[in-house]
C-alpha cells in the first residue's frame, strides 16, 4: 500500500482546519498558490474531490470528510507524543552530592518521595567516599557544623551516634551491653584520620568511658562496607541516629547500649548563597530538611 505524500496531507489538513487556502497558507508559511497545489496533488493522487470548491465558504466532500476525521486522528496522537517528548526535554536537572554513606542508607529510600514531590525534576545522584573532593552538584550534603563559606546549610541530621550490630552476632545473647562489655567486641569503624568523625576510641572518650586499649577492630574506608559487614554479623558499628533507622525499625540491626555521644555537627544540605528563592534546588533542599522526620 502506497501512502500520499505527508506534505500533501499536512495542506490538506490545515486547510479543511482553517476553512480557507490562504489562511493555511499563512500557517504553513507557504504560498497559496503551494497549498492549492498540493491539495490538488492529494485529489489526483486519490482520484476524488476533497472540496466542493463552488461552495463559499469552501467545505468538505463526503471523502474529504472521512480523510480529515482519519488523518485528525492520527495527527492528534502524534501532536500529543511530541509535545511530551519535547517537555521531557526540557525537564530541569537537578544534581544532589552526598557521601555513599547517606545516599545508601538515607537518600535512596526517600528517592521515590522525592522524584514525586518534585515529577518536572530529573534528579541526578552523585555518590561520594570521603576521599574525594567536593567539587560539583546543585546541591551537596555536607557532615560538619554547618559553617561553609559560600553555601547556605539546612541541618538534615544531627549527631547522636550509638553502637549497634546484626542480631547474628549477638548469637542469642541479651541487650543492653556494657560499655565494659562493648570493649572486649569485635568493633567496626570508619579509619579516616577525620578529627569530627566519630570512632571508637573518640567514642568512648565522649561518653566519658576512654578506652585503654583497643581489642579486635577492623578498619573501613567507606560507611557502606562497614554497614554491610555489621549486617552480615562481623561485628558492631556505630549509628548515627536516622542513619540506619531502616535496619533497625526491621530488626536487621539493635541498638546494643542507652549510652551515645552527641555533638552539633550533623549532616547538612548545602547551595550556592546566590541561588534565587524560586530556585528548584532551594525547594529540593526544604524537602529534604523536612524529610528527616517521615520515612
Amino acid at each position: 500500500m502506497r501512502l500520499p505524500s505527508f506534505s500533501d496531507l499536512i495542506a490538506f489538513d490545515a486547510a479543511a482546519r482553517l476553512g480557507t487556502f490562504t489562511r493555511a497558507a499563512e500557517e504553513q508559511n507557504v504560498s497559496q498558490p503551494a497549498i492549492s497545489r498540493r491539495v490538488a496533488a492529494l485529489e489526483e493522487d486519490l482520484g476524488c474531490r476533497l472540496f466542493d470548491r463552488a461552495s463559499k465558504p469552501m467545505a468538505l466532500t463526503a471523502n474529504g470528510e472521512r480523510l480529515f476525521d482519519t488523518l485528525r486522528t492520527g495527527l492528534n496522537r502524534l501532536e500529543v507524543v511530541v509535545d511530551q517528548i519535547r517537555n521531557e526535554g526540557r525537564l530541569r536537572t537537578i544534581s544532589i552530592s552526598a557521601g555513599s554513606g547517606f545516599t545508601a542508607f538515607w537518600l535512596i529510600p526517600r528517592l521515590a518521595e522525592l522524584q514525586s514531590a518534585f515529577p518536572d525534576i530529573n534528579v541526578r545522584i552523585v555518590s561520594e567516599t570521603y576521599t574525594e573532593k567536593r567539587d560539583g552538584g546543585d546541591l551537596q550534603i555536607r557532615f560538619g557544623d554547618g559553617n561553609w563559606p559560600g553555601s547556605t546549610s539546612i541541618k538534615v541530621l544531627g549527631e547522636e551516634v550509638y553502637p549497634a550490630c546484626s542480631p547474628i552476632y549477638l548469637k542469642g545473647r541479651s541487650t543492653p551491653l556494657s560499655v565494659a562489655e562493648l570493649k572486649s567486641e569485635h568493633l567496626l569503624q570508619m579509619d579516616v584520620g577525620w578529627q569530627f568523625w566519630y570512632e571508637w576510641r573518640s567514642w568512648f572518650q565522649a561518653i566519658d568511658r576512654p578506652h585503654d586499649g583497643m581489642t579486635r577492630v577492623t578498619n573501613f574506608d567507606s560507611y557502606v562496607l562497614l554497614v554491610s559487614a555489621a549486617l552480615a554479623g562481623q561485628g558492631i558499628c556505630l549509628c548515627w541516629e536516622g542513619l540506619l533507622d531502616t535496619f533497625l525499625d526491621s530488626g536487621a540491626l539493635v541498638r546494643l547500649t542507652e549510652e551515645s555521644a552527641a555533638s552539633e555537627r550533623g549532616y547538612f544540605v548545602t547551595y550556592r548563597t546566590d541561588l534565587p528563592s524560586e530556585s528548584p534546588a532551594r525547594q529540593i533542599a526544604s524537602w529534604l530538611a523536612e524529610a528527616s522526620a517521615v520515612l
